[in-house]
Order: structure tokens, then C-alpha cells, then sequence
């Protein structure tokens, strides 16, 4: 029987993939890989691959298209960070706290897709 292993490769649908991009990578600070497929920005991140790419649903029907899934990213200092992307804009929909994978916080990206980053394993 063959096995699933487990997510290698996660990406979002975003309305407008050249303000998603910069988004992305001026105010997150995330790094473009050397290769994208076409309609798809992927990143740099590890130790999954995340990406974001034109829509395959009309978007503009969903109020938060995000709405049930959680992605978190591991970051080396989240308050730090939070500060960071706060200044540049990002929109914080909770400040940094200690919970079981350490300092954690969340923000909204350009969609209303909820962010949470924390900084241990």
C-alpha cells in the first residue's frame, strides 16, 4: 500500500499575484526561488516550499478565503519580526505572546489569509 508522507509543497490563491508579490517580499521579506511555474510566485522558504498563484476559484466571492486553514512560519525572533512587518504595514491581528511553540503572533496578508509565526519548534 503506498504511503502519504506528508505536505512538501504548500501555495494560496491570491486575486493579484504582482501585489501579492510584493507583498510578500517587500514587506515580509521573503526571497523569490530560482524557478516558478507560470501564474505562480513560489519563495524561498524552508523546509516547505510556499507559493502564491492566480486564482482556479472566483475570489472575489469569499470574504476571507483563508477561512479553516492555519499556516505558520517558524521565524528566529518573532517579536523582532512582528515589529518589523508592523512598520512596513502588515496588518497584526494579535501582538506577540508565549504559547507552546514560543513567541507567536498572526497578521493578514493582502487577501485576509491569516499568518501565524512563532519562533520554536
Amino acid at each position: 500500500m503506498a504511503t502519504l508522507k506528508g505536505a512538501d509543497f504548500l501555495a494560496i490563491q491570491v486575486k493579484n499575484i504582482e501585489a501579492s508579490k510584493k507583498f510578500y517580499t517587500e514587506v515580509l521579506g521573503f526571497r523569490t526561488a530560482s524557478f516558478s511555474p507560470p501564474h505562480a510566485v513560489v519563495f524561498d522558504t524552508s523546509p516547505i516550499p510556499f507559493a502564491i498563484r492566480e486564482p482556479v476559484v472566483d475570489l472575489s466571492q469569499l470574504k476571507n478565503p483563508g477561512t479553516g486553514i492555519a499556516l505558520w512560519f517558524k521565524c528566529d525572533d518573532s517579536v523582532a519580526y512582528c515589529k518589523e512587518i508592523r512598520e512596513k504595514g502588515a496588518e497584526i491581528i494579535s501582538s506577540p505572546e508565549m504559547g507552546p511553540f514560543g513567541m507567536t503572533f498572526q497578521f493578514k496578508d493582502l487577501d485576509g489569509y491569516i499568518l501565524t509565526v512563532h519562533d520554536k519548534p
